[in-house]
């Protein structure tokens, strides 16, 4: 059985109108989340797990959310992934 790593994980996403509302979510539910903005790009780097709720996203868009919308404005992503129709989820696995 996998366990979670405490190594920190990323997501890069373009910095546009399209990817702020997820940013905003990110930030809600992941409050030791770290981010940071460039020009282009916003970096988020989180100890051990990041997760992206497709809830939390709604709420700051106001319109449905398939989270696999994400990938149009993703730059890139350390941890391994998790995703279901509610959730992406990044961490570390060991074995």
């Amino acid at each position: 059985m996998a366990t979670t790593s405490t190594q920190p994980v990323f997501i890069a996403l373009q910095a546009n109108n399209d990817t702020m509302p997820i940013i905003e979510a990110i930030r809600q539910d992941n409050p030791n989340a770290v981010v940071h903005e460039y020009p282009a790009m916003v970096k988020i780097d989180c100890p051990g797990r990041l997760v992206i709720r497709r809830e939390s996203v709604e709420e700051h868009l106001g319109r449905d959310f398939d989270l696999r919308e994400i990938q149009i404005n993703m730059i890139s992503i350390a941890g391994n992934v998790d995703e279901s129709d509610d959730e992406f989820v990044l961490e570390w696995k060991t074995h």
